[in-house]
């Protein structure tokens, strides 16, 4: 059973979480038990990226919190980076995609896909 070990504050835009509703709806998963799991991982060019995956249910040991009607599988390590985060879903007509508004972050790299703590 997934616990909630540490409080975290993380938080869907209506837009993102349209698009991650899209994605699921895809993936054919049920919205009651699946999510989306947000990570942070070793590695891009500032130190971290970030990471995002469709999953049909929760890590025994993942924080578990809904935002916008939609669930969200994180793990531990994750959390400590992911506090106070907002996630975006941003289009123009140059691109589209998620955007990671990261209070924790101190700098980032030009392609805005990974950052510093």
């Amino acid at each position: 059973m997934a616990t909630t070990q540490t409080p975290l504050t993380l938080t869907l835009t209506e837009k993102a979480a349209a698009e991650v509703r899209k994605f699921m709806a895809e993936e054919q998963v049920s919205p009651d038990a699946a999510g989306l799991r947000i990570a942070v991982l070793p590695g891009g060019c500032s130190g971290f990226r970030y990471s995002m995956n469709i999953e049909e249910k929760p890590a025994d040991d993942d924080i578990v919190l809904e935002s916008a009607g939609v669930r969200c599988f994180v793990d531990g390590f994750s959390a400590q980076y992911l506090n106070g985060v907002t996630l975006d879903y941003k289009s123009n007509f140059q691109e589209s995609g998620f955007a990671f508004e990261n209070p924790n972050a101190t700098g980032g790299c030009g392609c805005g896909s990974s950052f510093t703590v």
